[in-house]
């Protein structure tokens, strides 16, 4: 596919199904060919959304997928591995996890251990809204909800180590951005002993910011308490309250509470749910300082005051206060974020020591959390930023195609090409805005 994508709304809507449509394995869809040969619970979630335009009965078997691969406590793990791929084809693989040791692990198919942000309520209501099979989507909803319901319940049950509504992370790559500036501090106080396990090459590739040992030690470590919530709650180095994660929990609560409706299952639990962790996110998140969101390192009780994409996506949140929100408006604007960058928004604050333009998180602008920053405004009403994100996320990609990320400065494509969030999301964006003509509202 040709870097640059030329032509109206309707041809940018051919190549995107075309990038879906050639990482799909028939079973899941893979973020990208070739680098990532497995099914990602973030890039799966989002996914759907651009399915949900385009073809929602494979956005529901992508969902799906996600759902039968859930622990008998209700986590859903951020890896399904695709068995039919060559053993060791992917570093870490099962190899890492040994998920099938465990009793509450799937047995049809093996995974990781660890989650993601579980934005799946929030898309399987979104799948619903968008669905002209009305019959079909009620009946997936409600194989799905009692799914959904027990997800949410192993977040409160499990991860709310700080006792005040907020769900934990215990490794970064459960944020969703894996190499963030933000989980520098509380990685360095990760001490793994030297003698653990034998060091592995680190292809000099990795970007800046990431320590391998120590990513690979909690994974190990954690792996031999058995996957232990007590371990978890009482030992694990490595535990923090995430905006991000957090807003998207939030997020997918208020989603689950119009789930139940759907199915005729009582949404007050949902709703009352929603209302801790909007009052969680306020009180415990909130940097009135520095007038944003910041991840709480639980093991220092110490807020990490480095502004990074993470802390605006509590404009999801529907209850958030006017005043909080303008305030992340206006950094949002400002010369930190999208104010000096020719194509926002970058992932982290252009003034901070750690911004990277060229390495993963630590700088550059990605198609998924520019939707969810213009999904945010949107919620907020704040229509102007929710243009400024839609108008320079399709000039990213016109420019440089459905790469995996974009330099914020001059937009040039990074990373893997023919990314499928990158691609699904354009499908949303575009459906949103009703530029696909109805004569084409599901591909060829």
């Amino acid at each position: 596919m040709s870097p640059r994508l030329t032509g109206d709304e309707s041809s940018l809507w051919r190549a995107a199904i075309r990038v879906l449509d050639a990482n799909w394995t028939g079973i899941a869809t893979t973020p990208s060919p070739g680098l990532y040969p497995h099914q990602w619970s973030w890039d799966s979630v989002f996914v759907c959304l651009g399915l949900a335009r385009y073809r929602p009965e494979r956005a529901r078997q992508e969902l799906a997928g996600l759902l039968r691969a859930q622990w008998a406590d209700g986590m859903v793990p951020h890896i399904v591995f695709n068995a039919g791929l060559v053993r060791r084809g992917y570093f870490p693989g099962p190899e890492l996890w040994l998920s099938r040791r465990q009793p509450g692990a799937p047995r049809s198919v093996e995974t990781s251990a660890i989650t993601q942000p579980p934005l799946h309520a929030f898309a399987a209501m979104r799948l619903h809204a968008a669905a002209s099979d009305g019959a079909c989507s009620r009946d997936f909803l409600r194989w799905a909800y009692p799914r959904l319901a027990a997800q949410h319940r192993y977040l409160a049950n499990v991860r709310d180590v700080g006792g005040e509504g907020l769900a934990s992370i215990c490794h970064p790559w459960e944020s969703g951005m894996d190499n963030s500036p933000a989980w520098d501090r509380p990685l360095a106080a990760v001490q793994p002993p030297p003698t653990a396990y034998a060091r592995l090459p680190v292809p000099r590739s990795i970007p800046a910011g990431v320590d391998h040992d120590r990513y690979f030690w909690l994974v190990t470590s954690f792996r031999e308490s058995g996957y232990d919530a007590g371990y978890l709650r009482d030992e694990h180095p490595f535990l923090i309250e995430d905006p991000l994660f957090n807003a998207v929990y939030l997020a997918s609560t208020h989603a689950l509470a119009e789930i139940a409706e759907v199915v005729g299952a009582d949404p007050v639990p949902h709703r009352e749910e929603a209302e801790r962790l909007h009052s969680a996110l306020a009180r415990r998140l909130w940097d009135d300082e520095q007038r944003c969101f910041h991840p709480l390192d639980l093991r220092s009780d110490r807020l990490i005051r480095i502004a990074t994409i993470a802390s605006f996506a509590p404009l999801l949140d529907p209850a958030l206060s006017s005043p909080m929100a303008r305030r992340l408006a206006d950094l949002l604007l400002s010369a930190r974020f999208a104010g000096a960058a020719g194509y926002p928004v970058p992932t982290c604050d252009l003034q901070a020591s750690a911004f990277d333009r060229a390495a993963y998180w630590r700088g550059p602008t990605w198609v998924n959390t520019n939707w969810l920053l213009w999904a945010g405004s949107l919620q907020q009403g704040f229509d102007t930023i929710a243009d400024l994100l839609y108008g320079g996320t399709l000039r990213l990609v016109r420019q440089s195609g459905f790469r995996e990320f974009f330099d914020p400065f001059d937009g040039s494509g990074r990373g893997s090409h023919d990314y499928s969030w990158t691609a699904a999301l354009l499908l949303d964006l575009l459906a949103a805005r009703r530029a696909v003509p109805e004569a084409f509202p599901r591909g060829e």
